[in-house]
């Protein structure tokens, strides 16, 4: 039983203020690494009898470094043991508690990330106008208290059909750290050295902190649908209440990919995963809401890498263009305290600190990894089997999926595969239902967005293993002699100011102003003329110019053997643009 003394006493609190500065363990620390603050806010008061005495409110105050004394992370209930009472005021009455069960109940401490340069440093701390200082030793001498990771993982073969596709696209990835700085480093599911899911939470520390991010792909005639799944050993808070904590944790985004002729495609929506929560983002002006909102933008990194922002402690993705993002795109930094930022590098580094930049991480397939495990999984990977109802009459009902991973610590079975996702509105709407959104994004896609005639979605997969279709290739009973193949090409060049389409039949060339001004200077040259008949191959590709270049149209019967290609140029003036077309019969 938690007991409280309290004793009531009249008094009058002076204006003066004091921030008491408490560090867990000690203010001296290793270069990189870390150590918890604790800001106290204390005032005078004054009994009936005239006795003056400090008490400590419950307040918070604001805890900073300036730019190079190190990084602070947002804040969070101090761990440590409390060493002394508190005052709650109203009018003129204090009380004064002791808490016998030693836990803080205010967000009033912060993790302090010390810079890589051994040196004294200064944090401070601010409540209204009162503004206190404390130093912090950081020395290579200084007692570590970094724990010695166990494992190490080397490059392993991916032969995934869909593996450059994945790299192509690979996310950058903004993630926010808080006071468990390496639980929010998305990494693999045996990063303990073993398929258990029941021993992650306690393996976390001695697990390895190398980067990596999950991925697969299933495709129709129209579009790739390209998941990332980000796994955590623990989804951590700072006060483990019933559903706020969890052994594993594993959300994720979703990109709808448009097969335009190039060799990757078009980014449409990026779709991700918040806590059973999905958001729409999409840069495409013509998608309308659907069951969801949009719910903003896609920035990009180097082009074609979709910026994520995933949140501390619960792991929840979204776009870094959010209104719950705290990383700004366009500073490349946290806005409210540390975070780490991942790219795609093909290799799986470890970051240096909680808000370390620019770490590489490399991909798992989760169809090679994860899906082939489920059909020889001993027990301790996968847990709670389910029967999958896909509302709409699509395909796949009653199968059966085991649809969370096995963990037991703060709450059983948390989290789950792609297979086992879920998103709240549309469940209840009897939209989509548990595994739908992943397991059927062609459709979950159009069902959370409206899409216009001009855009279609071809809602039936040529392969989509998670669905049993083409899950296993079928080996021919006799030698396929493979047609020759007949390729040419064109380049393209003109001065663009606006939106255009340019219709290319055999080796001419017509623009149609959408918006704008019309095209100067244009040309074109070929090796070949553009075949009056079907083509196995089509594709075009920007190599000059700021705006972007997509097929509209392939060359087909329908339109007469012309293929239409638009150009988007939403800045002020002309630009000079290069594109290379290519075909193959």
């Amino acid at each position: 039983m938690v007991r409280f003394t309290a004793v009531l006493f009249s008094i009058t609190l002076w204006a003066q203020t004091e921030l008491r500065f408490k560090f867990d363990p000690a203010p001296r620390v290793r270069p990189g690494e870390t150590v918890s603050v604790q800001v106290q806010v204390w005032n005078e008061v004054t009994a009936a009898d005239g006795t003056k005495s400090k008490v400590r409110q419950r307040e918070v105050a604001t805890i900073k470094a300036a730019p190079g004394q190190g990084a602070v992370s947002k804040p969070y209930r101090f761990q440590g043991a409390d060493d002394g009472g508190f005052a709650q005021t109203g009018n003129s009455v204090a009380s004064i508690f002791q808490n016998a069960a030693g836990k803080f109940t205010d967000k009033d401490a912060a993790l302090y990330t010390a810079p890589m340069q051994p040196g004294r440093y200064t944090i401070e701390a601010e409540k209204g106008q009162v503004r206190a200082t404390a130093e912090i030793e950081v020395a290579a001498d200084a007692p570590s208290r970094r724990i010695a990771e166990k494992q190490d993982f080397a490059k392993e073969p991916d032969n995934n059909r869909y593996r450059r596709l994945a790299e192509h696209w690979a996310p950058f990835i903004a993630q926010e750290s808080w006071w468990q700085p390496k639980a929010d480093i998305p990494t693999r599911f045996d990063f303990d050295g073993d398929w258990a899911g029941d021993n992650n939470w306690d393996n976390a520390d001695t697990g390895t902190s190398q980067a990596y991010v999950y991925y697969a792909a299933v495709e129709t005639s129209t579009h790739w649908f390209v998941h990332y799944n980000f796994f955590h050993p623990r989804d951590y808070s700072d006060n483990c209440v019933v559903g706020t904590c969890h052994e594993n944790d594993n959300e994720g985004i979703i990109l709808t990919v448009r097969k335009d002729g190039s060799e990757f495609g078009r980014l449409e929506v990026m779709e991700t995963l918040a806590h059973n929560n999905v958001y729409s983002f999409t840069n495409e002006s013509k998608l309308r809401k659907g069951a969801h909102n949009i719910d903003g933008k896609i920035d990009l990194h180097d082009g074609h890498h979709p910026m994520v922002f995933i949140e501390a402690g619960g792991h929840g993705a979204l776009s870094t263009t959010s209104d719950h993002s705290t990383y700004s795109a366009s500073t490349r930094d946290f806005k409210t305290g540390t975070g780490m930022t991942f790219f795609y590098r093909g290799a799986a580094d470890r970051a240096k600190h909680g808000d370390d930049r620019l770490i590489g991480y490399d991909l798992i397939s989760i169809e090679d990894a994860w899906w082939a495990r489920t059909k020889q999984n001993g027990g301790k990977t996968f847990d709670a089997e389910y029967v999958y109802q896909p509302f709409g009459g699509r395909p796949g009902a009653g199968t059966r999926y085991v649809g969370s991973f096995l963990g037991r610590k703060h709450g059983a079975n948390k989290a789950k595969p792609f297979w086992g996702w879920h998103d709240e509105r549309t469940r209840r709407g009897k939209v989509l239902n548990t595994g739908q959104w992943a397991l059927d994004p062609a459709y979950a896609v159009t069902k959370n967005l409206t899409w216009p005639a001009d855009l279609p979605v071809d809602l039936n997969y040529t392969y989509n293993p998670y669905l049993g279709v083409a899950a296993e290739p079928v080996a021919p009973t006799q030698p396929i002699e493979k047609p020759a193949v007949t390729e040419g090409g064109c380049q393209l060049e003109a001065s663009i100011d606006g939106s255009v389409v340019i219709s290319v039949r055999q080796a001419a060339a017509q623009y149609e102003v959408l918006n704008g001004q019309a095209e100067k200077d244009a040309s074109i040259g070929c090796n070949g003329e553009l075949p009056v008949a079907p083509v196995r191959v089509f594709e075009a590709r920007k190599t000059r110019g700021r705006g972007t270049v997509s097929v509209v149209e392939r060359p087909s019967e329908a339109n007469n053997f012309t293929a239409k290609i638009r150009v988007d140029d939403s800045s002020r003036g002309a630009d000079r643009y290069i594109i290379a077309i290519r075909w193959g019969l």
